[in-house]
This record gives C-alpha cells, structure tokens and sequence, in this order.
C-alpha cells in the first residue's frame, strides 16, 4: 500500500482535507518517534502514547480532528493476507456456472405468459462475497447447534437458488418456477428470502431494506443472551449480514450500531456490498460512500475493514511511492468510478491516469486491456477471504466489510453499471453470448438462439460439484436451512392461572398489572420459567414491572459495574450477565428486533424462548408494523402487550399517545391473534391457549397481540359456568339484564365492558330496557372465523354452509346490538356484516388529546350515558321506543356539554 510522510490528503470524516506541511523535517521526526515506539515498544503502548497526545491537545485547545476514516485503499495490506486455502480455479467455474443459473432463471422468469419480474444486477455484483463464504465460512448446522445465521441480501436470492440448484436441493423446476408460488405449488420459490413461503430453506426474512442490519444486530445480541443465560451453546455461531450500499441509508440500517459496539459482538460481521449505486443511480455520487460508511461505523465502535481493490492494483500501489495514485484515489467520487466501469481502457487512461504524468508513467507498460480490468475488491477471493478471515479473528469489536463492486458485473456492456441496471431483467441473445464467453461455459450457439436458454449443470460427478458438496459437508450443512428441532414444552397445569381467576376482590387494579401478575407466576414455573424473555423500552416501570427487577435482574453483558441510586430499595434496578429482562433502552425498533430474534429461537438455536414484548400501544403496530410483519415472515412466535391502550385512558398524555387503531392495524397481519381483554380471567384462558397452540403439541406460526389499560377496576372471579370457548373465539355474553321490558344487546370489548355494565344498570332502571353485556374478546377473531366460513360457502356450495361463529353466537339475541370500544368504529365495524339483526357501533374516531378521562368518553360519545343513547337510538329506529325519547336522554345526560361528564378515575398521565 502507498507510504509516505508527505503524503496528502489527510482524510477527515470520510472527505480529502488538504494540510499543508510548513516544516515537513520535523513532521519527519514526530513520524520517526511514532515508529520507534511502535518498533521497540509495540502497538498497543504506542496507541497509548498517542490518545494521550490527543488528549493533551485538547487540553490545549489544539483543534484535532477525528480520524474517522483512512484512504481509499484495502485495509489489509497484500503482505498480511494470509494463505488462501481454496481451489480458485474450481471456485471460479463454481462461481461461473451461478451466476449464469442465476440471471437465466430471472430472464427465463419473463417468458411470454409470465413476465413476474425478478432482479439480476444485486447478484452479479456480490456473488464473490457470498462465494467465498459458501466456500470457506458458513456453517451449517448439521453440528446440532444453530449454524451461523447469514441475513441474505433480499434482492441477490436469485443466486441463493442458483446454488442450489447445482448442490441438488433445487430442481429446474423450482428455478422455472420462480416467482410462481401458488401457481406452481409444488416447485414455487419466494420472490426474495420468506421463511414462512419457505419454511425449509430460508431463516431471516430481509428484503424491507433496513430491517436486515437491525436484525442482524439483535440475532448476534441473542446468541450471548442465550449463551449466558445457559438456555443454548452459541458460542460457535456468528452472525452475517449482506446489505447494500444504498440500503444503509435507511435509518434502521445505522440505528442501533453502538448497541453492538456497547456490547462487544465480536460474533456479527456485517458485509456492505458498495456497489455504489441504487435503484435509480448512484448512492453518492458527488461523494464517497465507502468513506463515509467507514466513518460512520469507526464513529460507533465497529472495526471496519475497508475491501476496495482487486489483486491487478497491487503492483501499481507498490509502486507508490509518493502517495499519488492513493490520493487520486481518494479524491475521486463514486459518480466518476461508476463511469469508469462503464468505459474504455483508453478512457481509464485518459481520465483517471492522464491528469499528472506520475501516474500515466505508472501505467505506460500495460495494455488499454489491462487498464480496463483494473477491477474492485469484492469480485477478487483472495481479497474477500483475507477480509473474512480478519473479521472472524478480531475480538471485542463487531466488524464491516465495506466491499466495492460493480453493479451487473458480468453481465456484459449493456448492465454493467448502467443506472437502469437494477430494472433490467431480461438478456438479449447477444447479451447471452457474451456473458457465456465471459464465463467460459459450454453452452453452443444454437442453444442461445431457440426457445428459452438453457440452465447449466456441469454433472454431478464433476469436480466442481464435488468440491462443493465437500467444503459443505467440512462446514456443517447446507447454507442456507431452516430446521426445527425444538420439542414441545411442559407447559404449566391450571394452578398456575388460578390466582388471576380469582379476580381482585375489592382492589382495583388495571389488565395491565393483571398480566404482570400473571407473568410472575409463569416465571416461576420450573419448566418453562427460565425460558421467558421480558422486553420492554425503558417503560418495565410504568407497566408496574420493575416488581421483577430483583428476581430476573436486567441482561447486562457487563453485569453492574455501579452501586445503584436506588440499592436500598426494594425494588432496586439491578443488573446482571445472567439478567432475564432485555431493557433496549428508548427504541421500539430495537425491542422488536429483539422480540423477532427470541421468539424465533425455537428454530435457529432449536431451544424455544418466550418473548413477552411489552409498550405503549400506540408505538407498536403503528411505529414497527413493518417489524411485525418480518416477524410474521420469520414465524416467530411469543407475546405482544400494548399496554396503555385505547384512545381515551391515557388522556393525560394527549394526541401522540392515544391509541383507537392497533387493534386494526393488527387485523392485517395473518399471523397475529389480537384480543382485547377486559378482566384478569380472560387473559389468563388467553395466554394459556396461546402458549397451547405457539409452544406445545402441533404449534402454530403465530404470535399473540393483547391491548391491556393502564385504568384500575375491580375484576371479577371467574364465572362458575365460564365459557371459554367464546373467550378464545371472541365473544360471549358477561352479564344477562335481570330487569327491563324491552331487550337489547350491548357488545363491548376491553376497557368499554365497565361502560357497557354502567349502560346496562342505567337502561333497566330509567328505562326499561333489559340489555345483555356481551364481552367481545376479540372483533378480529371473529372477523377472521366469518371470513374463513365464507370463503369455504364460496368453494363448496354443493356442501353444508358454515355459519360464522358470531352469528351463532348471536342468533338468539333478542334487539338491536350495539358496539362499544375504545377504538375507532372500525374495530368492530369488522364484524357487521355476520351480526344477525340490527348493528351499531360507537367509537373513538379521530385524533385524541389531554383531557380527564371522562371529558373524553364524553367527547366520543362511547361513555356509559352515550351506550345509553346509543341503545335507545337502535331501539326508536326498530319502532320499539318513540324518538321523542332521544331527545330526552340527550338532555337528561348532558351529552352535548363534555365538561358536564363525570371526570372518571384519576390516573390518565403515564
């Protein structure tokens, strides 16, 4: 690599500074000092003595700069890449034979009849990077343990495939049938890396670009939690991620990288592929991104390992001396090296030798040829293994990779770099022939020039498939593969939920702290105990569960290094390597991250955890809805608790943090099963059931959502005649009217069951009006069960027609049925259709804000004066009562005047 004492320019934050040199003899000399105490007293005394020469300075007031990036060169000089083990002859013909599979898959994807997209440049650019760790790194797990987790650029799964196909796990069958999930069932592959399209072979969904690197992070994160909790041996396992240059940025892609500085994660390599472009054009191209990258991530913490140059620039580096061909290099933006890869080697010579006569005299003897195969770092092995192999050795530090390409490499003059390459899915046959040339592959001319071109297969006897099979088997399996060895777990008996059956007696207390209570007692259990994972964003307080503080303890890689302000106490904070409760600090993403990452354990590691994720409501499906949907992707599994929900109990907190729409939100997604509970009873069949069907005999690919309130009630003991079934399914009737003439039904669901009771007593003793309070646990349950019997009434009509559980349910529910929640009206809205007789609901719609509770029912129109109207209003509307009456209770209740509402209970703020 270039030297030299006068080399300029020094490089600050990722961008050429020029420093002139006033006095360069005794700039000399300070360097001679530095590499006498390198030489005598070794590295680390002479990192020493420099931090304290910047610190001195500072004390001084001398303005030193953060050397957060270095030059535009490979990090690993040519004289310390270690031997490189492998074959390369046999790896390029590997290597060769992919990627021609790979983009012929995808072009062969858009013959007539078809045409269902596909992408082909991402690959071409990386398909070294993931070659060498096929190759050379990747472990599977055929071991018994978890393998390595590798998080697979979504867009460069082509060439996933393409792999496999040539190690026999995939047909070309299944190439031709990418994209072709239902319409080809048996053979189809998933657009992009979808465990639950393919449970078998995917593990980490990544292609919503930024969820990946945060993934990544937290999976890495797993592995020592699990490790040190006892519950997996992990210590084998290393974490990688490929992502692309553009993807980083996406702010998830950067969000948490000082977590996994903090920690240590020495496990987890992250692997950017810097092809310097986008979708669209170049990611900075009036910049550099590599620089900027790498001050990004030495500014948090993270080794970083900078693979910019192939093998063919080593002899014209060697030859600089005076630092001129690297300073060229650093001053060049991306926009100009995309354009190099795109040009002539005349054109390289002109443009970027010809401008001083140093550097065209460095060039003089080679060939236009050879000046255009000048190539990038992450295309040579050698290179890609030497960074590998840094990254895997480095301790204390999670590493980078920072690799440059070219997008399309390979892919002939027409992809290569082109700005449009990233939408081009489709070879020309002239562009087939000159890709079969550039890879030298037996392919003649006639089967280019008729029907669809053909996939290559070199045999199965070949050495090249051999080679494969062998540096798989040497590392464990096939890569990648998802295997489910986890056993179903002994799951606690009814005893442990007998406590919270029993209700509250005369304290009143929120559901809130009736599932914590809940989870304590889960906690203790001896068999499944150990295997909860507590998650929440610095809020365990506020959901009143700093109870489990001195218990658990809080997962600390560091332990606690401190005496704590508050040691006396005793709910003291207390931290510990074997700690049991995650606290991701203020970031709901990274809770998620964590939650996806634990509740798929079962599956990665084969031991099954149980992640109890616990927010505010309003930042869950709202802020990390594209999280859940990757943990419905990654089937994972565990609870999710939106805790202070509904739009009108945290009042005192206003607008941002009124929650009358996850409960929707959660309805998009397949996998969630969402309930509203309204009494410490429900949630306790709730929560057994879904630990039945996620951790025991036949689990499901699910994970639960539960609304909890942080407003204080008194809960009822369990019915004696309980049904459990309507429970589960949704909805059931809580309380039959005892007084009144005229019947009515009043459906209500989690906080609003207290409203509805207060509506009932109001309608029999006022007037006459005998109403049944019906709890509706879950309106998307029973949208998804009516759905569920309509599409099978669609398909099978010669068959017996299924009638919706709800309209059973209801069917002998005399008058009008009248919704109640503290959600928008769309919640239970969702179940219209399917409720036999008249239907109303009454909601929370629109944007919340600081009030007393009271003020704000009255305002929605949903408190238990207004379910009163409500009623009525159903019951005028049938002809049962006279509509003069409506008037009446409007004035009666004051329901046009909100300060007229009772304030409620205190207690609305956090």
């Amino acid at each position: 690599m270039a030297s030299g004492s006068d080399r300029n320019p020094i490089i600050i934050g990722g961008l050429p500074s020029q420093v002139p040199d006033f006095d360069p003899e005794e700039t000399q000399e300070w360097l001679d000092s530095l590499d006498a105490a390198v030489d005598e007293r070794g590295r680390e005394r002479a990192r020493y003595l420099m931090l304290r020469l910047i610190e001195r300075a500072r004390e001084k007031r001398v303005a030193v700069p953060e050397m957060r990036s270095t030059d535009y060169v490979n990090t690993i000089a040519t004289k310390d890449e270690p031997f490189f083990p492998g074959n390369e002859e046999i790896e390029r013909k590997i290597l060769n034979a992919t990627r021609w599979n790979a983009a012929v898959m995808v072009s062969r994807a858009q013959r007539p009849g078809i045409g269902v997209g596909g992408h082909i440049a991402t690959f071409a650019s990386s398909a070294s990077l993931y070659d060498v760790g096929f190759n050379h790194f990747f472990r599977g797990k055929d071991g018994g343990d978890g393998g390595d987790q590798i998080f697979f650029q979504g867009h460069a799964s082509p060439g996933i495939y393409a792999r496999a196909f040539l190690l026999d796990r995939l047909s070309e069958q299944h190439l031709d049938a990418f994209r072709q999930e239902k319409s080809k069932a048996s053979h189809g592959l998933s657009s992009y890396p979808h465990p639950r399209s393919m449970p078998d072979f995917w593990e980490f969904p990544t292609v919503s670009m930024g969820l990946g690197p945060l993934g990544a992070i937290y999976q890495a994160r797993m592995n020592r939690y699990m490790e040190a909790r006892g519950i997996a041996d992990t210590s084998q396992s290393h974490v990688w991620a490929f992502l692309g240059d553009g993807e980083m940025d996406e702010p998830e892609s950067l969000g948490q990288l000082s977590l996994a500085a903090r920690e240590g994660l020495d496990n987890l390599t992250f692997v950017v592929n810097c092809n310097l472009q986008r979708l669209d054009g170049p990611v900075r191209g009036n910049g550099k991104i590599i620089q900027e990258l790498e001050s990004q991530f030495r500014g948090a913490g993270w080794n970083v390992i900078k693979l910019v140059w192939d093998r063919t620039w080593d002899p014209l580096l060697a030859q600089d001396r005076d630092g001129i061909l690297v300073n060229k290099l650093n001053t060049t933006p991306d926009g100009q090296f995309q354009t190099y890869a795109t040009e002539t080697g005349a054109y390289i010579r002109e443009h970027f030798f010809g401008e001083d006569q140093r550097l065209r005299k460095m060039v003089e003897g080679m060939t236009d040829d050879q000046i255009l195969h000048l190539g990038r770092g992450g295309h040579d092995h050698r290179k890609i293994y030497a960074a590998y192999a840094a990254a895997k050795a480095h301790k204390g530090q999670p590493t980078v990779i920072l690799a440059q390409t070219v997008k399309g490499w390979t892919l002939g003059p027409n992809f290569e770099g082109r700005n449009a390459t990233h939408q081009m899915k489709k070879l020309t046959v002239d562009d087939l022939k000159r890709f079969r040339d550039r890879l030298h592959l037996p392919i003649p001319d006639k089967e280019l020039e008729s029907g669809l071109p053909p996939y290559y297969h070199p045999g199965r006897d070949s050495e090249e498939i051999q080679y494969m099979h062998d540096r798989r088997k040497a590392l464990g399996g096939y890569v990648p593969t998802r295997l489910v060895r986890a056993k179903p777990l002994q799951l606690p008996d009814d005893k442990t939920y007998a406590s919270l059956k029993k209700g509250s007696g005369q304290q009143q207390i929120a559901t809130t702290m009736a599932f914590v209570r809940l989870l304590k007692d889960l906690m203790r259990d001896k068999e499944i105990g150990k295997r909860f994972v507590p998650i929440a964003p610095d809020e365990y307080r506020t959901f009143g569960m700093d109870s489990l503080f001195p218990s658990a303890k809080i997962y600390s890689p560091l332990g606690q290094t401190y005496e704590s302000v508050d040691r006396e106490l005793l709910l003291a904070y207390k931290e510990a390597p074997t700690g049991q409760m995650l606290h991701d600090g203020i970031s709901e993403a990274g809770c998620t991250a964590s939650l996806i990452a634990a509740g798929s354990a079962y599956a990665t590691h084969g031991e099954p955890l149980i992640p109890v994720y616990v927010f505010y409501s309003m930042f869950g499906f709202q802020r990390t809805g594209d999280q859940f949907w990757q943990m419905a992707d990654q089937l994972a599994r565990g609870f999710v608790l939106g805790a202070t929900a509904g739009r009108t109990t945290l009042t005192g907190e206003g607008l941002q943090h009124a929650d009358g729409h996850s409960q929707l939100l959660a309805s998009t997604n397949p996998a969630v099963v969402a309930y509203d509970p309204a009494f410490g009873f429900e949630i306790a069949h709730i929560v057994q059931d879904g630990l039945r069907r996620m951790y025991g005999e036949n689990s499901e690919d699910v994970f639960y959502y539960l609304t909890v309130y942080n407003e204080p009630i008194r809960h009822p003991a369990e019915p004696a005649d309980v049904d459990r079934e309507g429970i589960l399914k949704g909805l059931y009737r809580f309380k039959e009217g005892e007084k009144g003439a005229i019947p009515a039904q009043i459906l209500a669901s989690g906080v609003a069951v207290p409203w509805a009771l207060d509506a009932q007593r109001i309608l029999a003793d006022e007037w006459d009006v005998k109403a049944d309070v019906w709890s509706a646990t879950s309106w998307n349950e029973l949208r998804r069960d009516a759905v569920e019997a309509e599409e099978h009434n669609l398909l099978h009509p010669e068959e017996e027609q299924r009638v919706p559980y709800v309209t059973r349910k209801l069917a002998n529910a005399e008058g009008p049925k009248v919704a109640v929640s503290d959600w928008m009206r769309a919640v239970p809205d969702q179940i219209a259709r399917w409720v036999p007789g008249t239907y109303q609901s009454l909601g929370a719609d629109g944007f919340g804000f600081a009030d007393t509770r009271g003020a704000a029912r009255r305002f929605f129109h949903i408190d238990a004066q207004s379910i009163v109207l409500g009623v009525l209003t159903e019951l005028a509307r049938e002809g049962r009562i006279d509509r003069s009456v409506l008037k009446q209770a409007i004035d009666r209740y004051q329901l046009l005047d909100v300060s007229a509402a009772d304030p409620g209970p205190a207690g609305g703020d956090a």
